[in-house]
């Protein structure tokens, strides 16, 4: 990160893809273990577009989605849940916002899609969060299988909004990314984050951006610097050493262009001061 002409800070980003279960470019180190926290998204809505064949692409967009409690974003959220059925008060992804409300929750799409899971398998509702619910249970064989490798070799933990989260080196999941359209229920999944990558985060995002500059590709950020993608068979994962996610943009645009991909807009952030003057920028 540059404040005028001074690096103020470096940030170390590791990045990987994969296409037909082959590494094709890598940059620092690919077998990288990292939780995949949101970034998880669109595996966790695998079995909900294989459950709910009345869902459209709105339902599934928000269910992948990290949303910023916009408008659209919540009215999304509002509409999965009543086609669930479920209520707000079901959501168990704890309160934000102002007045704090678990609708306001960034995942509160993911976990609409869950209570949503849970109403057409007929499994309760209650506890959907936890690792011995059916829900959780249905995300681990998805990630594993997505990702071609033993439910049993699969780290957990808790993820920032109670769900499971599960860690895997950056080569499985640009590999889990790369197969993805090819899973039962991935084209549908993916076809509804194509058509509203505006749901999917906002527009200063990483993810929504790329989606935006790359027909055909799909995008989801995860918590603690993480970023993956996929496109035309190809799957890419990012994942920033730190933790801090702001050198994402600028690291996918330098990769990319090793993949022959254009990401020229993201290849720079600017950094505002509160009077929002550009004082510097975070670039490669």
């Amino acid at each position: 990160m540059h404040r005028g002409n001074v690096v103020e800070a470096v940030h170390r980003v590791h990045a990987v893809a994969v296409q037909d279960g082959a590494v094709i470019a890598e940059a620092g180190d690919p077998a990288l273990v990292s939780f995949m926290r949101s970034s998880s998204k669109p595996l966790q809505a695998l079995p909900l577009a294989r459950a709910r064949e009345d869902l459209d692409a709105r339902d599934l967009a928000i269910a992948s989605a990290s949303h910023l409690a916009d408008d659209a974003q919540l009215s999304a959220v509002r509409a999965l849940l009543a086609k669930a059925p479920a209520s707000v008060d079901e959501l168990e992804c704890g309160p934000e916002g102002d007045p704090p409300s678990p609708l306001n929750h960034n995942c509160s799409g993911k976990h609409a899609g869950m209570l949503a899971l849970c109403r057409a398998q007929g499994w309760p509702s209650g506890g959907y969060r936890l690792a011995d619910h059916p829900v959780q249970r249905a995300m681990l064989s998805v990630h594993a299988d997505a990702a071609e490798v033993e439910e049993q070799e699969l780290p957990t933990g808790v993820d920032g909004c109670g769900v499971v989260t599960f860690a895997l080196p950056l080569e499985r999941m640009a590999h889990a990314f790369a197969r993805f359209e090819r899973l039962d229920g991935g084209d549908r999944v993916a076809d509804g984050m194509r058509e509203h990558p505006e749901l999917i985060r906002g527009p200063l995002a990483a993810d929504t951006r790329l989606m935006r500059a790359l027909p055909g590709w799909i995008a989801k950020g995860g918590a603690e610097g993480l970023l993956c993608a996929a496109g035309h068979g190809v799957g890419v994962a990012l994942k920033s050493e730190d933790g801090n996610g702001r050198a994402l943009g600028p690291a996918a645009a330098a990769f990319f262009e090793r993949l022959g991909l254009d990401l020229g807009e993201l290849a720079a952030a600017p950094l505002e001061n509160s009077r929002k003057e550009r004082v510097g920028e975070i670039r490669i």
